[in-house]
């Protein structure tokens, strides 16, 4: 099925902030490995990531949320199994609350269901712009095979009707088997059962088959699904074919849905043909790609999925997914997150929109805590989009918090560009933050309360560009 009419207007990309040195975990199992992988920190998910994928996309396709009426996201594993997942991303992305799409998971094959359901929509006249984001940050098992294949990271696309780079044929195979899973009720990624079996009765022939079917020229540039790291190779010996994808699967691991797109990202930079292959739940499916010229945010995407990250220990992982957690106690937040306060303000907390007084022209956030003015007292507001970008008024960092906080944990005070005053937490460990430095605000995942994901903003330290193309402030981590 043909798809010339819909074409990508920018793309951007993102990977889990820290690096994992796949020997640790080799060692701690008794092995030998070599190699790394992009990991989750411990305020990521597959929602932060995406959000940092989205916020890059918008921003090179020229593109306000406001001017997108669809949103569509893949990923193996929702932040919720049952809930509000597609509705908290929006509000952090502030679309419009009409906005149309559709949450794809429970599979690396969802990153491609939600691409071609977002074309398909915008073949069909429902929406004109599309925001479509494939993201992953699995659980895997512990000690099993996924724990050195599995990495981090998010790809992000705007879709309309037109664009230097069109969606155009597709082929679809699948197969009754099993490969990874996760079953009811449980918390972590299982592997397929037999490796070999795997490998030359469900994914090497399903993925083949797809893959021809396309029919695709011998020029075209494949970005092929690699779940050990070499059955790419198998696939593209037995297809003829050219795969673009090894360098990203080799420094950043399995991005689970977000990994057909991610392999091919470097070729939209130039004209050719490119085409992608996903894998996942018994599913292959294979799309190919026209592009007459570079990509908006191409090159600032293939940059995030190169980005060098920071180290993390194999044990610190596993604090950080959970696996591993220390006996004692553990503050639970006042409040309950399904409460009225998380009710009411969930859209201005998360969309980071405050009140300006009409009065004294003081921004208060979030608006639901205060309901008069903080400077002058009075009650009567408009609401007013915050800025992301500032700088650091003050800030202290706290050596030491009980769980599930992690220190050390920096709080900022910032002066936001549009002359409001707020204070987050820092990103990580703080690096780069100190007074007077440009900072950016940046969607995290705070803490998991009563199995509900609790996500608000973050301060890190932004690259600020000086004439001559330096850069003056530090880059964010």
């Amino acid at each position: 099925m043909g798809q010339g009419d819909v074409g990508i207007v920018g793309i951007g990309a993102a990977l889990g902030a820290r690096r994992l040195d796949l020997a640790d975990v080799a060692a701690a199992w008794g092995r030998s490995g070599r190699g790394s992988l992009a990991v989750a920190d411990t305020d990521e998910d597959p929602l932060t990531l995406g959000w940092d994928a989205a916020v890059a996309a918008l921003d090179a396709a020229r593109v306000p949320p406001g001017e997108i009426d669809g949103l569509w996201w893949g990923t193996t594993r929702a932040p919720f199994a049952e809930g509000p997942s597609w509705v908290h991303l929006a509000a952090t992305l502030r679309l419009g609350d009409s906005v149309v799409g559709a949450l794809c998971c429970g599979s690396p094959h969802s990153g491609v269901e939600a691409l071609l359901a977002a074309a398909d929509a915008i073949a069909t006249g429902t929406v004109e712009r599309a925001l479509v984001i494939m993201s992953d940050a699995p659980r895997p098992g512990l000690g099993s095979g996924a724990e050195i294949a599995l990495g981090a990271g998010a790809v992000a696309v705007v879709l309309s009707h037109a664009g230097p780079a069109k969606l155009a044929q597709r082929a679809t195979r699948w197969i009754t088997a099993l490969d990874r899973y996760r079953g009811d009720l449980e918390t972590d990624t299982r592997e397929s059962y037999d490796g070999r079996l795997f490998r030359e009765e469900v994914f090497v022939p399903t993925v083949s088959a797809c893959a021809s079917a396309l029919d695709a020229g011998a020029e075209t540039r494949w970005s092929l699904p690699d779940p050990d790291g070499r059955l790419a190779a198998v696939v593209a010996k037995r297809l003829g074919a050219t795969v673009v994808s090894t360098a990203t699967r080799r420094h950043a691991g399995d991005l689970g849905a977000a990994a057909a797109f991610a392999g091919l990202i470097d070729t939209l930079a130039e004209p050719g043909v490119s085409a992608l292959c996903a894998f996942g739940g018994g599913r292959s499916t294979a799309v190919e790609i026209a592009v007459t010229a570079a990509v908006p945010g191409v090159v600032a995407a293939s940059a995030a999925l190169g980005s060098a990250g920071r180290p993390i220990g194999y044990a610190e992982l596993l604090r950080a997914r959970g696996q591993l957690v220390a006996s004692g106690e553990r503050v639970e937040m006042a409040v309950p997150p399904g409460s009225a306060m998380f009710v009411r303000d969930n859209r201005t907390v998360l969309g980071l929109i405050g009140a300006r007084c009409d009065n004294c022209g003081a921004v208060n956030f979030p608006p639901g805590v205060h309901p008069t003015c903080t400077t002058c007292g009075g009650d009567k507001f408009t609401e007013s989009e915050l800025s992301r970008t500032g700088t650091v008024q003050t800030f202290v960092i706290n050596q030491t918090m009980p769980a599930p906080f992690v220190a050390p944990l920096p709080l900022v005070c910032v002066d936001l560009d549009d002359g409001s005053r707020v204070m987050f937490q820092g990103q990580g460990p703080g690096d780069g933050i100190e007074i007077g430095a440009p900072v950016e605000l940046v969607l995290r995942r705070y803490t998991i309360e009563r199995g509900v994901p609790i996500y608000g903003w973050k301060v890190r330290a932004r690259a600020v560009a000086v004439d001559g193309g330096g850069v003056e402030a530090g880059v964010a981590s």
